[in-house]
């Protein structure tokens, strides 16, 4: 491990990151919102880490980088601007800096998982910035630098794989600066549409920014204490749902869309089960709460719907609480926790590619074991999965439920009950944000224990940065030569 070589382009990448306190920092002195000193103290911060890092490293540029190398960076970059980032909420709120932290990573992994009891008490600056951290976190920090930054193009796909939320990121030209160059087009021009539609509906400038930049990502954070609901209107429903679903979907897949590949989406594998899925969930909710609930068909569909898709697509926004629903529908919403959105995708979870692989697998095993001499092949689109891919998805897998177990059981050690400790740890993973018990889509995280909150904190890191990237410090042969 080339230490000096890691902890150089750490420096740039923090550098980078610095310059996005420059818009929440412009935006407080203009309108006077008592926070410009924060972000002008956290700017001042991050400005003097990065400078100091590469001031030190700078002799220690590297030409490549190697796989372990790239997961280091990854990791340690990520650990150390979610520090940062909470600096202009510690220093402005009165909240301790593990409230802070929590904050921070769970914009950052786009979580959406809050602390704030008051989130429209907060300034405008810092509800944008809460936003922003979202949307710089959706297609990630990594990623948007390794299309920026010149320097980094030797050592990009390292850094690229292990950032992507994806068991095996697409590379859609061969410079893997190109690819992710255009993921952030993708990722943009989705935004702008949203931000338009959005404002053409009624909604201020600044919300409709400031829930398109958590939307895109499947974050959540809202500026408004009853999220979207504050706003119960359908036609923002319908146009938030619309983008929660592109986000749930392979960004690949939206750029093959755009250069004329018409049925894209069906002929994928992975998202023709997505879509196929979220469609009989919203039909079996909308029956089981229409009657019980809602006394319209129609008010059952519009709010089924956008509750499946929010969680599904790990985005956490709310129209209804869903702990009023019946069990029935509260247990369709717990599993689409689990499940998660598309490989290639800002969402989170499982990823529906290792849902379908694990079921043909768990069907393949049956098979050998009625017919022990049969031969038969898992196919994707045609295609044989090698051996290989099926060991990491089942170990990939079992590690996911393990943690949860592990995890579920060290929060109910630290007094929530089971199932508050179950859907926390379980939403932190998935980066999803609300549970259920006391962390519902009416409730927050503020009330749990501090090391509570570094757990989740920690489970949150995880899931982002698909478990392995941020787990392997663990393993011994990891620091081994």
């Amino acid at each position: 491990m080339r230490w000096l070589c890691v902890f150089n382009i750490i420096g740039y990448l923090i550098f980078f990151f610095s310059l996005a306190f420059i818009i929440p920092m412009l935006f407080a002195f203009y309108f006077s919102d008592g926070s410009f000193f924060a972000f002008t103290a956290s700017f001042s911060i991050s400005i003097f880490v990065s400078l100091l890092l590469i001031a030190i490293f700078r002799k220690s540029k590297a030409q490549y980088l190697s796989s372990k190398e790239g997961i280091t960076i990854v990791s340690i970059g990520w650990t150390i601007i979610g520090l940062l980032g909470a600096l202009p909420l510690y220093i402005y709120s009165e909240l301790t800096f593990i409230d802070c932290l929590f904050e921070s990573i769970s914009g950052f992994t786009t979580t959406g998982a809050s602390i704030l009891s008051n989130i429209e008490s907060m300034p405008e600056s810092i509800l944008l910035w809460r936003s922003l951290i979202q949307w710089l976190g959706g297609m990630g920090i990594i990623v948007l630098s390794i299309a920026i930054l010149p320097f980094i193009e030797s050592g990009g796909m390292q850094l690229y794989k292990a950032e992507i939320p994806s068991p095996t990121p697409d590379k859609l030209k061969p410079r893997i600066k190109d690819t992710a160059l255009i993921l952030w087009k993708v990722y943009i021009g989705f935004s702008l549409i949203q931000v338009m539609l959005l404002t053409f509906g009624g909604m201020s400038f600044f919300d409709a920014t400031c829930h398109t930049f958590t939307s895109m990502p499947t974050g959540g954070f809202s500026v408004k204490n009853l999220s979207i609901a504050h706003y119960d209107n359908l036609y923002f429903d319908v146009i938030i749902m619309l983008f929660m679903l592109f986000a749930g979907i392979n960004f690949s897949l939206h750029y093959q869309l755009i250069r004329g590949k018409a049925l894209t989406f069906w002929n994928d594998t992975e998202c023709r089960f997505f879509l196929i899925l979220i469609l009989v969930f919203i039909l079996i909710i909308t029956f089981n709460i229409y009657g019980q609930v809602y006394d319209t068909f129609g008010k059952a569909l519009r709010y089924g719907s956008f509750q499946v898709i929010s969680i599904i697509t790990t985005t956490g926004f709310a129209t209804a609480d869903y702990e009023l629903w019946p069990s029935l529908s509260q247990f369709i919403l717990f599993a689409c926790m689990f499940i998660g959105a598309t490989a290639g995708s800002t969402g989170g979870g499982m990823k529906c590619i290792r849902v379908i692989l694990c079921f043909k697998y768990c069907i393949k095993e049956m098979g050998n074991f009625v017919h022990p001499k049969s031969v038969s092949n898992i196919k994707i689109k045609n295609e044989s999965i090698p051996d290989n891919v099926l060991k990491g998805v089942m170990g990939f897998l079992s590690i996911y439920i393990g943690l949860f177990v592990i995890c579920s059981a060290i929060l109910c050690m630290m007094g929530p009950d089971m199932l508050t400790s179950m859907s926390a740890v379980a939403s932190a993973i998935g980066n999803i944000g609300p549970g259920f018990g006391t962390i519902g889509p009416t409730e927050n995280y503020l009330h749990l224990p501090q090391v509570a909150k570094l757990l989740l904190t920690w489970c949150m890191l995880l899931g982002r940065l698909e478990i392995y990237t941020f787990l392997i410090f663990l393993v011994p042969e990891f620091w081994k030569k």
